[in-house]
């Protein structure tokens, strides 16, 4: 007992009452955080960004985008770049694959891959 202190508690006891008190607190500003977001009516939403300062709701990665070479809402395109910058087309691919195949024993550097989605000019491609 004179080993626990003035007021007979032990200091490990007293260090783990405080930690689950600080366990069970975060866990219930977490509940009171979502029921906020969920109730979120005039006014209760600055109550719940005061709250969410201390707790975090989890909340799931959004998913990205696919972009339009991902859906294939395109073509690939083996262009040619000229002296002054301007680029023509050579032959145009469905898929990725097929226009690297055309395109890979090619030894000249003004020549390249790119995928053009539906709608863009292929003015795009030129050189500044």
């Amino acid at each position: 007992m004179a080993t626990n202190g003035p007021f007979g508690i032990d200091p490990e006891d007293f260090e783990r009452a405080l930690r689950e008190a600080g366990t069970e607190l975060r866990d219930l500003l977490g509940k009171a955080g979502g029921y906020l977001d969920r109730v979120d009516q005039g006014g209760v939403g600055s109550l719940t960004s005061l709250l969410g300062q201390f707790v975090q709701p989890h909340r799931p990665p959004e998913p990205e985008r696919e972009t339009a070479g991902e859906t294939g809402s395109g073509v690939w395109a083996i262009y040619t770049i000229d002296d002054i910058g301007q680029a023509r087309v050579d032959q145009v691919f469905p898929n990725e694959l097929e226009a690297l195949r055309a395109h890979r024993d090619n030894t000249d550097d003004r020549r390249r891959v790119r995928f053009l989605p539906y709608g863009v000019p292929a003015s795009v491609l030129d050189t500044p």
